[in-house]
């Protein structure tokens, strides 16, 4: 196993366990966790809030805006328990956001979102951004966690 991956599933371990953290004021949106690290250092973090507020991955950069060094951040990871969103509804697309800060080298995801709406399409659009996206790490961990939270149609 090299340090990486080690790395890698340490902190997608630490946005599952924050994504406990998003119940029950998410509801009907999935619990979401987001890490985000620089060099394998923790910057920041965040779950989903409420409908109609931040989901993980916008309050993970809500969280990394209050950093000194935050208009310097750039080759950023971050590991998010479900793929980011790539549709407006309530609240902004997250995988269009993510993309707009320009900070993000790579974002590890557990697994992609089964709702129609966005079922790879937030993939795509980091992967346009030439962001590099690793699909999978954990999600034999995070599945379980999610599944009672994933339906077609659900509130995002």
């Amino acid at each position: 196993m090299t340090n990486q991956f080690a790395s890698d599933k340490h902190f997608m371990q630490q946005a599952l366990e924050i994504s406990q953290s998003a119940l029950p004021d998410c509801a009907p949106n999935p619990p979401v966790g987001c890490v985000i690290t620089h060099h394998n250092k923790l910057l920041a973090s965040g779950f989903t809030q409420s409908p109609g507020n931040p989901h993980a991955e916008a309050s993970a950069l809500a969280a990394l805006q209050q950093l000194d060094s935050y208009a310097q951040l750039k080759g950023l990871t971050a590991y998010v328990t479900l793929e980011p969103c790539s549709f407006v509804g309530r609240t902004p697309s997250c995988a269009k956001t993510l993309c707009d800060t320009g900070f993000f080298k790579r974002i590890v995801v557990a697994m992609l979102d089964p709702d129609p709406r966005n079922n790879g399409k937030g993939i795509s659009c980091l992967k346009v951004a030439g962001i590099e996206v690793e699909i999978g790490l954990l999600e034999e961990k995070v599945k379980p966690f999610l599944a009672p939270y994933l339906f077609a149609g659900n509130a995002k």
